[in-house]
């Protein structure tokens, strides 16, 4: 199968399996996200390497398809390498695009359980996935999803937390929207893996400095 078909297959099973999440983990989500990781890989010298950026693409595209926060059934555990079985992609392109997609999550490294994948493609597409949670659109999905989620927009008394366990940042019941900025976005710069990555992490974070500087002025009524 060539190429550009098996990318616009994978668009529309985004487009499909996505459907029903809220707008911060949606399709365009995952569009974002593989628009980034193929722009930083052009930066990070992928580009005369077709089968990598491939990979690149393929990742970035499902990364999102089976999010924990938005698996129904135990059969959505599986539909990503349902589909790359489905499609004939070559055994040792699979096994990579799923073990980048296994290793992206931030709630394994705030545990100290960071992802030891051997691929290079994978560092670019947990970037892309990482300043995709940054800066004005990082701002506008953290919210999106704390009010899906019917969570506190802010509370003083609630600090965030400093200490994460995976369970202990899983659950987010007594958590705040504005504390996972403390908790997360405020520390994806620090953790951000390319050359590339690092250079468009410095805009967004400091864009979210800013954001919240405003609203803690705002909130106590100082502006």
């Amino acid at each position: 199968m060539g190429k550009a078909e098996i990318i616009v297959k994978a668009e529309k099973l985004v487009e499909s399996t996505m459907k029903s999440n809220d707008a911060s983990h949606d399709a365009a989500h995952a569009f974002r996200v593989r628009d980034l990781a193929l722009s930083l890989a052009q930066e990070e010298g992928f580009a005369d390497f077709p089968d990598m950026m491939l990979a690149v693409e393929l990742a970035a595209l499902l990364h999102d398809v089976e999010d924990y926060k938005y698996v129904r059934v135990p059969s959505e555990s599986k539909i990503v390498e349902n589909f790359l079985v489905k499609e004939g992609v070559d055994e040792d392109l699979k096994n990579k695009i799923l073990s980048i997609i296994m290793g992206m999550g931030f709630k394994e490294e705030v545990s100290g359980c960071a992802s030891s994948s051997q691929y290079p493609e994978f560092v670019v597409v947990q970037d892309a996935d990482r300043l995709d949670a940054m800066g004005a659109i990082g701002i506008a999905r953290c919210f999106t999803f704390g009010g899906s989620k019917n969570h506190c927009l802010h509370d003083p008394n609630i600090k965030p937390r400093s200490q994460l366990s995976k369970e202990s940042y899983i659950d987010k019941n007594e958590q705040t929207t504005v504390n996972h900025f403390h908790e997360k976005l405020l520390k994806l710069k620090d953790l951000m893996k390319t050359k590339a990555g690092r250079q468009r992490a410095e805009r967004r974070h400091k864009f979210m400095e800013d954001f919240l500087e405003e609203f803690y002025l705002e909130w106590e009524g100082h502006a």
